[in-house]
């Protein structure tokens, strides 16, 4: 399903609570119980969200991710939003590295009519997107590729990433806390993140309204590590101080 934003902000508020009644529901986000019923109808068919008598709950927990093929689909207007404003900033002639995630595999296709780029990735859907470009340099991760979603993973990938300084690290995340800490799911992804952090003159943070005040037990990086943030809509609080506070500089690309 592609939400729009008031099914985006019910997600954010049952996933910042666990569960909530369909009364809650329509009480906080101010519209009837009909709407409310017709919105959690479709998040549970898409897989969002796990419907009980009388309310509904996040299906997932803080270890593992929903599908990739959900994932995809979740807000994809938004993404594409945020992918044509990475994409508006990333110059020709520059290297990079793009990271797992459904949202960097939108920006991929926002890049495709750049020229001069050298991109690295473990993540085999980018690099299937920006081979068909070619005047773009693709260099592939060696390592575990995982089969649900293509990325690569394990301590070879990280070793690969370990003998590049790239121009910009163009990265997603899973979960964005009200600590200030970007977490993940999977502690050999996690790894690679912080090698492709910590090997790059530049990080750029791509992430939707869905991960803010997401939950996930891996911590990959703190807001402060972060050069900018593209996002769909404005972060809710306590995020604009915590960005003020880490000097990130931010985006937000409205419809």
């Amino acid at each position: 399903m592609n939400a729009n934003p008031r099914q985006i902000n019910l997600l954010n508020v049952v996933r910042a609570r666990d569960s909530m009644t369909v009364e809650q529901l329509s009480e906080m986000l101010g519209v009837t119980l009909q709407t409310v019923r017709r919105d959690v109808q479709r998040l549970a068919e898409a897989g969002l969200l796990t419907r009980f008598h009388g309310g509904v709950r996040v299906p997932g927990s803080t270890i593992e991710n929903i599908a990739h093929p959900q994932r995809e689909s979740l807000n994809a207007e938004g993404k594409a939003r945020i992918a044509r404003a990475v994409a508006g900033q990333v110059p020709n002639d520059c290297s990079l590295i793009l990271n797992i995630g459904t949202t960097t595999e939108a920006i991929a296709k926002a890049l495709l009519h750049h020229t001069g780029l050298r991109v690295i990735t473990n993540n085999l859907n980018v690099a299937a997107i920006l081979s068909s470009n070619p005047a773009c340099e693709v260099i592939v991760v060696g390592g575990v590729v995982r089969a649900r979603d293509r990325g690569i993973v394990g301590e070879a990938a990280v070793d690969f990433i370990r003998q590049f300084k790239v121009d910009i690290a163009l990265i997603g995340i899973s979960g964005i806390e009200a600590d200030g800490t970007l977490r993940d799911y999977d502690y050999r992804e996690v790894k690679v993140a912080q090698a492709i952090i910590e090997h790059a003159r530049e990080v750029w943070l791509a992430a939707d309204s869905s991960k803010f005040n997401r939950p996930a037990m891996v911590e990959v990086a703190a807001l402060s590590q972060i050069d900018r943030l593209f996002t769909d809509a404005p972060p809710p609080e306590p995020f604009p101080a915590l960005l003020a506070e880490a000097q990130v500089r931010f985006e937000v690309s409205l419809p």
